[in-house]
């Protein structure tokens, strides 16, 4: 495999003084998380996606959900006080976060966009998360996403 590619998100964990691990994997077109888990031999419960979505006005945002689990776009809205939340088309996505669907990470977006996380990865030993670009995955502590991401813990995985 290459070397693994200087990203926004690269960047921007390493401003904020986080320790990471680099992760390339043979991406495949709608392989999703399963692809990933399987290329780096762990768990899909700790591959994290990033999710583009928009609220009811209109208004973009991030939700971070394990590989394994789905977003209760219901759950969200009402924890976030919208009417409804529903996913972004894939060219809308795109201009919003900066990232190609499939490299989308919730670091270094082109937009401050907020972020909502599933409050149950914060106890993961360790997750992996896009680092913004496909085939490109970063390892870290919750802890260091904590540090290096601001985001608002919610419960809404199904």
């Amino acid at each position: 495999m290459s070397k693994a590619p200087s990203t926004n998100a690269t960047r921007l964990l390493r401003q904020a003084g986080v320790l990471y691990t680099e992760h390339l994997y043979r991406y495949e077109e709608h392989g999703g998380t399963a692809v990933s888990a399987r290329e780096l031999g762990v768990d899909e419960h700790a591959i994290i996606k990033t999710l583009v979505m928009e609220d009811d006005r209109g208004a973009p945002l991030i939700i971070l959900m394990h590989g394994d689990r789905e977003v209760s776009t219901k759950a969200l809205a009402r924890q976030i006080g919208a009417k409804s939340v529903i996913p972004c088309k894939p060219e809308v996505a795109n201009r919003h976060s900066g990232y190609q669907v499939g490299g989308t990470s919730p670091f270094g977006t082109r937009a401050a966009l907020p972020v909502y996380a599933e409050a149950s990865i914060l106890g993961l030993p360790r997750l992996f998360i896009n680092g913004g670009s496909r085939g490109f995955l970063v390892g870290l502590e919750p802890g260091d996403l904590e540090k290096a991401l601001q985001f608002t813990a919610v419960t809404v995985a199904i």
